[in-house]
């Protein structure tokens, strides 16, 4: 069963692009002996560790690529909604709590070193998101008006949505931009690592990037939770459903500029939650039962 998984999930090992071939290095599964599955896997930036959750976010776990260990970061509700983990060993995660009326949220943050976790946005009402910046500022996405643009210079910089906006908040001033119309709102904003260019998902339209002006300058298709593969791919979910559950979902890398896409894993594999990160050459994801896996490739021009 395994090998047939295995054959499913790997399109081929060397993959023909026009003037670009992308070869699978390794795609081979993490974890097997997590019982209570994998899901929504988020690498650090430097891709050493490994952030993920069990079915419907309860608790939050991270696993060392270093040492080949797993240590439980949380145990608690909605702790493994969208987390963010920097290179300096800070983990931030929201924990979720209701009585009969309200879902009150608190965003943590635990010290990897330390194996300590201290309470930095107390329990609050509505939505609560840390977003960390270039610099690793902690970022509350409701903790300021917007505010004037200023020159980006060599400001600090975040970015997060807000309904259809992307919000990109310099040290500390923010300015929304609404580049492409989307009733239904805006998901997955992320800053290049070369911080000068944002991906977003506009519901019904699709992936796109845009500068920090607010200028569209791609738009990748219809995929969804994208993610840069360094500055010039990015890795994203392509899925589809029947209204009621998925019929199919596949990896595909995609040129930031929109020139060329390519499938990664087959739509039959069931493989979704990408994330990537370019400085260990790791493209972490889920299959819809759980099932961690993680792939190295090597692109050549």
């Amino acid at each position: 069963m395994k090998k047939l998984l295995l054959s499913l999930m790997v399109v081929s090992c060397l993959l023909p692009v026009s003037a670009q071939q992308v070869s699978i290095l390794k795609n081979q599964r993490l974890l097997d002996d997590v019982t209570h599955g994998g899901y929504y896997p988020v690498l650090s930036p430097d891709g050493m560790k490994l952030l993920f959750t069990g079915a419907d976010n309860k608790g939050l776990e991270m696993y060392d690529f270093d040492n080949n260990t797993v240590k439980v970061i949380s145990e608690e509700e909605r702790a493994g909604y969208a987390p963010k983990i920097t290179n300096d060993g800070n983990v931030y995660y929201v924990v979720q709590n209701s009585n009969e009326r309200r879902i009150y949220r608190t965003v943590k943050s635990y010290d990897i070193v330390s194996g300590t976790a201290r309470v930095v946005m107390e329990n609050q009402h509505g939505i609560a998101s840390p977003i960390v910046s270039t610099t690793g500022r902690l970022v509350l996405k409701n903790e300021a008006k917007v505010a004037e643009a200023q020159s980006v210079g060599e400001a600090d910089i975040a970015v997060f949505v807000d309904g259809s906006s992307v919000v990109i908040d310099r040290s500390g001033n923010r300015i929304s931009y609404s580049p492409v119309e989307s009733q239904a709102g805006y998901l997955w904003a992320s800053l290049s690592p070369d911080n000068t260019k944002v991906l977003f998902f506009a519901a019904g339209k699709g992936v796109f990037i845009m500068n920090l002006d607010g200028k569209i300058l791609s738009q990748l298709g219809n995929y969804e939770m994208p993610c840069w593969f360094g500055n010039d791919y990015v890795v994203a979910q392509n899925a589809t459903d029947d209204g009621h559950q998925f019929t199919s979902s596949q990896i595909m890398l995609l040129k930031a500029d929109g020139s060329f896409k390519q499938a990664l894993t087959s739509p039959e594999s069931m493989t979704m939650q990408p994330t990537a990160a370019i400085a260990a050459n790791r493209i972490v994801y889920t299959t819809i039962d759980g099932n961690l896996y993680l792939m190295e490739i090597k692109i050549t021009d």
